[in-house]
C-alpha cells in the first residue's frame, strides 16, 4: 500500500476547505491546509464576502432606521463617516479572524502551507516549489468576481465585492451593474448610507433566479427607497470617467453620470494555475469535470465550493463538505442534492427561499399545489409596518392517506431569512404540514404567518360533506 505524507490536503481554505479540513484534524487524520496567503483564509466569505458584506448591510440599516425615525419628531442629520464604517467592518472580521488563521491551525495541529498550489501528480501538488502527497486531495479554491468588459471600463473608478469594502470616501453617485443578491444587497446598503443609486441590469427583472411574484415586491420597496432601476437595459461604452454610454429596452440610447462603478455581474473560477492535466483531471469549458459525489475524473481529488459549479453560497460549500467527509467513510455514498438548500437575500426586506423552485417541481415532474398568503392582515406585520410581505409555500398534492409535504417555497419580508428556518426544517425532514398546523406559536411572533397559511389549507378541508358529519357528532356528544 502506497504510504503519503498526509491523510487529506485541502487547497483553499474558505468554507468547504476549513469544513473538511478541521473534521478529519479533529478525528485524529494528517490534514495539510493551503492557502495563497495568512489573509486569505477563511475565504471569500471572512475577506470578501458574508462577513464584510453583512457588517455593511447592519450598519446601513442603522442608518436607515435612524432616518426613518423623523416621522416620530427624532431629527437625524448629518453625513456618514465612511471610514468609520470601514473600520466597524474589519473589527468584525479581526474577531473572526483569530480562530481562521494560519498559526490557529497550526495551533490545533494542522500543517499550513502558504503559497500557491498547482499539482504535480495524481496525489501530489507543489506550494513554493516544496513538493507535499496526500491520499486524498480536495479542491476548494473558490470563486473571483467576473470583470466587466466594456469600452472605456479603464476610465471609471471601479469597485466589485473584493474592493468596495476599502472606500476611502463614499460616492455621491454610484452606478451599480448587476441586480443579482451581491448587487441587490451593495446597492440598498450604499443607497441607505446616502450615495444615489442607480442599478443598470440586462434582464428584465431582478434575482432572476427568485419567484417573480415575490421579486416584484422586493423592487417596488427598493424603488420607494430611491434606487433608480434600469432594466433591460446594457452598457454601450464609458465616454469619460463620470459618464456612460447607456442602451435601454426601447433600444434608444441614454448618457448617465456616476461618481463610481460597482459591479457585481457574476463570478467565475480560476483554475489555469492549478495544472490539474497533471492529476488527470478534466476541465471542460473552464469547469471541473465531477460526478454526483462530488469527485473530479481522479478518483482521488473531490471538489468542495463554488469550484463545484453547484450554488455560490458558503452554506453550500458546508453542505458539499459534509457529503465529501460522508462519503470518505460511509459505503452508503450520498450524492450532490439540492432540493433542501435554502439562501436568502439579505436585503431590507430580505428574500427568503427554500426547497424546490416552481420551475424544478413541472421539470420533475412533481404534483404541487401552489400556496399564497399576504400579510396584509397579519398583526405582527401590521404593528411592524410590513404589510406588503408575502409567502409562497409548494406542497404536495392530497392523496388518499397521503400526508402533506412541503416542497418548497419563498417569503418576502424583514427578517425572512429567520422566519423561514422552521419551514425548513420541516421541509429537510420530510415532515407533514400538520407540524406547522399544531405547533403553539407565541402570539404575535412573526412566524405565525407560516402557521397562517397552512390554517389555510387545512380549512379546505371543510367540505360540505364533513360540515354535515361535524354537525351530528355535535349534537350526539356536546
Amino acid at each position: 500500500m502506497v504510504k503519503y505524507e498526509y491523510d487529506m490536503i485541502a487547497i483553499g481554505a474558505g468554507s468547504g476547505g476549513l469544513s473538511v479540513g478541521l473534521f478529519l484534524n479533529q478525528a485524529g487524520f494528517k490534514v495539510l491546509m493551503v492557502s495563497k496567503s495568512d489573509h486569505d483564509i477563511g475565504g471569500d466569505c471572512l475577506n470578501e464576502g458574508c462577513v464584510p458584506s453583512k457588517s455593511l448591510i447592519h450598519v446601513a440599516k442603522l442608518v436607515r432606521n435612524a432616518r426613518k425615525a423623523s416621522q416620530f419628531g427624532v431629527q437625524v442629520s448629518g453625513k456618514i463617516d465612511i471610514k468609520k464604517v470601514i473600520n466597524y467592518i474589519r473589527s468584525k472580521q479581526s474577531l473572526i479572524r483569530k480562530h481562521e488563521n494560519a498559526q490557529w491551525l497550526r495551533d490545533q495541529g494542522i500543517t499550513v502551507a502558504l503559497g500557491n498550489a498547482s499539482f504535480t501528480g495524481k496525489h501530489e501538488i507543489s506550494v513554493s516549489g516544496k513538493l507535499y502527497s496526500g491520499r486524498n486531495i480536495v479542491i476548494a479554491t473558490g470563486s473571483k468576481p467576473r470583470k466587466l468588459s466594456v469600452e472605456g471600463v479603464e476610465k471609471v473608478s471601479y469597485f466589485d465585492n473584493e474592493s468596495i469594502f476599502h472606500l476611502d470616501t463614499l460616492p455621491e453617485k454610484i452606478l451599480c451593474i448587476g441586480a443579482g443578491p451581491i448587487g441587490l444587497e451593495m446597492a440598498q446598503a450604499l443607497s441607505s448610507l446616502g450615495s444615489k443609486v442607480t442599478v443598470v441590469h440586462h434582464g428584465a427583472a431582478i434575482l432572476e433566479q427568485d419567484d417573480l411574484i415575490v421579486t416584484a415586491i422586493l423592487l417596488e420597496q427598493l424603488e420607494k427607497q430611491g434606487i433608480i432601476f434600469l432594466l433591460e437595459t446594457q452598457i454601450e461604452r464609458f465616454t469619460s470617467a463620470n459618464e456612460a454610454l447607456i442602451k435601454t429596452k426601447t433600444n434608444q440610447t441614454e448618457l448617465i453620470q456616476f461618481d463610481a462603478v460597482f459591479v457585481a455581474i457574476g463570478r467565475e473560477l480560476s483554475l489555469a494555475s492549478l495544472n490539474l492535466e497533471q492529476a488527470g483531471i478534466v476541465v471542460e469549458n473552464n469547469r471541473i469535470k465531477i460526478d454526483r459525489y462530488l469527485k473530479t475524473t481522479n478518483k482521488n481529488v473531490m471538489v468542495c465550493g463554488d469550484v463545484a459549479g453547484d450554488l455560490q453560497f458558503s452554506h453550500a460549500a458546508e453542505f458539499h463538505a459534509r457529503l465529501v467527509l460522508n462519503n470518505l467513510f460511509s459505503p452508503f455514498k450520498e450524492d450532490l442534492n439540492n432540493k433542501y438548500m435554502s439562501w436568502v437575500t439579505f436585503t431590507n426586506p430580505e428574500l427568503a427561499t427554500f426547497g424546490l423552485r416552481e420551475k424544478q417541481l413541472i421539470k420533475q415532474g412533481i404534483d404541487y399545489r401552489r400556496l399564497e398568503k399576504d400579510f396584509e392582515k397579519d398583526d405582527r406585520a401590521v404593528v411592524d409596518d410590513y404589510r406588503y410581505g408575502k409567502l409562497v409555500l409548494f406542497v404536495s398534492k392530497r392523496g388518499l392517506f397521503k400526508k402533506q409535504k412541503l416542497l418548497g417555497g419563498t417569503m418576502i419580508a424583514p427578517n425572512a431569512g429567520e422566519l423561514i428556518q422552521e419551514l425548513v426544517l420541516a421541509n429537510a425532514s420530510n415532515l407533514s404540514v400538520k407540524v406547522i398546523f399544531n405547533k403553539i406559536y407565541a402570539y404575535p411572533v412573526a412566524t405565525r404567518i407560516n402557521q397562517s397559511l397552512i390554517t389555510d389549507l387545512m380549512t379546505e378541508g371543510l367540505t360540505p360533506i364533513i360540515k354535515v358529519l361535524l354537525r351530528k357528532a355535535y349534537q350526539i356528544f356536546s
